[in-house]
């Protein structure tokens, strides 16, 4: 076999090096591209079609200000960095085809690199440096702490094989340590989790979401790259129109509630769900979880659109948006929610994996304490 056949290994621009394949990071938004880092600095996104290439270019950029759009639009090509760029790249291979064509398929991808100057490549690295702090902090003034690392998986033996039945006997009985260890010794135990889903027992969803939601929480202190993968696999499953979002929503909200400081980036994503009928409880109950660990994220998101639902004619979206604005210690929303003081319609929040009844009154009750408490600590 020629070598044009079998293909090179690609290779950094500016230094020479081999690269690694492009990966999806932890943190990565539903549009973008998978990506990587070469040793000497630069920075590189993959566009497997070769028809994205400008979303390619701009993500990169964005990647290499540490993910800081303000610093990465105020930099100029040459002046401030460095681009780079390899065709006839085949992801499925990781080779450069140089003919074009592999196995009877057309080889279009294209990797694109980024080197910022290193004064440039030093402030990128000090604002992300910032964030992150802001990130803990936020989180430790929440009372959120991240879960301690789980075991590195046993070297000895063979490795466990994920299939439907034994995702499904863990699942019912609950055993968060050996789903924990299944994932990471096989990837599609995620994949088949997401499956159990779809079950016409709303209350069987509800519980599967939750576990589903502990179980990456474990799963991400050691590769939080499948658990990525499986938010996109759900975020896409809820905006498919030709699509049942069974349990969809409230799992996107279990997971990134469980390990906020990685994946909090999606949040953005969930009040998209609110103008439907069939998620809009789904969604608020999800932003509350988040806002209890990580209210900044939530209140990034333009969460004053909310306000109007405390007079749904819903008692689930009335409570379940009242429990969120508490959270968010939401003054602006005070009045209204005094005016909830008689709401005596039950609704069910689940809560640890347990359904609790309750009603709206009480909800608005709860979020008046919260909003009260948070004004009181703040001053």
């Amino acid at each position: 076999m020629s070598s044009k056949t079998a293909g090179r290994s690609p290779w950094c621009p500016f230094c020479g090096q081999a690269i690694e394949p492009p990966a999806d990071l932890p943190n990565r938004k539903m549009t973008e591209f998978t990506a990587g880092r070469c040793a000497c600095g630069a920075v590189y996104s993959c566009d497997p079609t070769g028809h994205n290439v400008g979303a390619a270019i701009v993500e990169t950029l964005v990647h290499a200000c540490g993910d800081n759009s303000d610093l990465a639009w105020e930099l100029l090509p040459e002046d401030d960095y460095l681009t780079g760029r390899i065709e006839k790249y085949d992801e499925q291979t990781h080779k450069v085809i140089d003919i074009g064509t592999m196995n009877g398929r057309s080889v279009r991808g294209v990797l694109y690199f980024v080197r910022l100057h290193r004064e440039l490549s030093e402030l990128a690295e000090r604002l992300k440096q910032k964030e992150e702090s802001k990130g803990r902090t936020a989180s430790a003034a929440s009372g959120f702490i991240p879960p301690n690392p789980e075991p590195a998986p046993r070297k000895q033996g063979p490795r466990r094989r994920a299939d439907k039945k034994l995702v499904r006997q863990l699942t019912e009985a609950e055993d968060e340590d050996g789903m924990v260890a299944l994932c990471l010794d096989d990837r599609k135990a995620l994949r088949l989790l997401q499956r159990l889903l779809y079950d016409p027992d709303g209350e069987q969803r509800w519980r599967i979401a939750q576990f589903i939601g502990r179980v990456c929480s474990r799963v991400a202190t050691r590769d939080p790259g499948q658990v990525s993968e499986l938010l996109h696999r759900l975020l896409a499953a809820g905006f498919d129109s030709a699509a049942t979002p069974w349990g969809m929503i409230e799992t996107v909200g279990a997971v990134i509630s469980g390990r906020p400081d990685i994946f909090g980036a999606f949040t953005q994503y969930i009040p998209g769900f609110v103008g439907n009928d069939s998620t809009r409880s789904q969604a608020i109950w999800a932003l509350a979880e988040i806002a209890a660990k990580r209210p900044d994220l939530v209140k990034k998101t333009p969460y004053y659109g909310l306000f109007p639902l405390l007079g749904h004619e819903q008692a689930e979206v009335r409570g379940q948006t009242a429990r969120l604005l508490g959270r968010l210690g939401a003054t602006e929303a005070t009045v209204q929610l005094l005016g909830l003081h008689k709401d005596q319609a039950v609704l069910v929040i689940w809560q640890d994996g347990n359904p609790q009844r309750t009603t709206v009154a009480e909800q608005a009750a709860a979020a008046l304490n919260t909003i009260q408490q948070k004004k009181e600590g703040a001053s």
